[in-house]
């Protein structure tokens, strides 16, 4: 059997749970207005599907979206190939928004690819590595409409304008931020969503999203010059040392305590080097969150 994987709740951007998500790569996907859907295998190769809540069978499918999976060799080969590998999407049927295009419903268009056995905790895939494996079994998903670094909300917002994807009239039904790099103050990876009525279409499925740089930090600058490898493994050695070994239930103290370390011991070296900066705490903590991360992803 495989444990079922509930999809995680997207944030509103602005509440603390994704305080940060903008300092970094972010990228920007359009929100589609359908019901929630998975699809994967177990280490068995015995397929299942789910909605956001359940799993499904085919006596209480969900807008029949299993009996339709079921019968797609496309999922079912991908799945087997990547046991415990779960393609969350959206399956397109009427729901508040009715004016896609009429060969755009009943159709799952996948927004994410999470790996989990139940031993672990879920590992979710970064777009640039998933998008290539399925392209492979001809799947559907989701591509992002623009990639912006280190954007302000107001480059968030005009991004909402920019999405009419597979819509008639109208715009979309909002868009949705993923930093990959992003791990928030609780140590959970997590995403952020601006809903809203006012989009136009972006496709860069074939071409890719364009980059645009938006600001230059001095907080990025300051994270990148001085929180070292070196201070991050010392303060992972010590709670190994201090516990016996590693648990994924330490993230929070690694994250607290580096952070800690980082601000009492480099703080003057900020003030000296950038000649007396502004610095946004809040911003420069995401940067570290950030940092850790890079240096150590095999903890996360």
């Amino acid at each position: 059997m495989s444990e079922y994987l509930k999809y995680q709740h997207v944030e509103k951007l602005g509440t603390s749970e994704v305080l940060g998500i903008l300092c970094g790569t972010v990228y920007v996907f359009p929100k589609i207005d359908g019901t929630n859907a998975h699809v994967w295998a177990d280490g068995n190769s015995e397929m299942h599907y789910g909605s956001r809540k359940r799993e499904l069978t085919l006596e209480k499918d969900n807008a029949g979206f299993m009996a339709w999976a079921s019968e797609q060799e496309t999922l079912t080969k991908f799945c087997k190939a990547y046991p415990n590998t779960h393609l969350f999407g959206e399956w397109l049927v009427p729901h508040s928004l009715k004016t896609y295009q009429d060969d755009a419903w009943r159709r799952f268009y996948v927004f994410d690819v999470v790996t989990f056995n139940g031993d672990c905790e879920p590992r979710h895939t970064p777009y640039d590595t998933y998008k290539y494996a399925l392209d492979t079994y001809d799947i559907e998903y989701i591509v992002p409409q623009r990639i912006l670094l280190n954007p302000s909300v107001e480059d968030c917002m005009r991004e909402t304008e920019a999405n009419e994807w597979l819509v008639t009239e109208g715009k979309g039904e909002g868009v949705v931020l993923k930093n990959y790099d992003f791990v928030n103050r609780f140590g959970r990876q997590t995403w952020a969503k601006i809903v809203t009525s006012d989009f136009k279409q972006k496709h860069h499925k074939e071409m890719g999203a364009p980059v645009t740089k938006c600001t230059s930090l001095v907080e990025q600058e300051a994270v990148e010059a001085l929180l070292t490898e070196d201070i991050i493994e010392k303060v992972y050695a010590n709670i190994c040392c201090a516990e016996g070994g590693w648990s994924s239930k330490m993230i929070p103290r690694l994250l607290e305590t580096v952070w800690h370390d980082f601000v009492k011991e480099c703080s003057y070296e900020m003030v000296k080097k950038w000649k007396l900066p502004t610095i946004n705490y809040k911003t420069l903590k995401a940067f570290t969150i950030q940092r850790i991360k890079t240096f150590k992803p095999e903890v996360f």
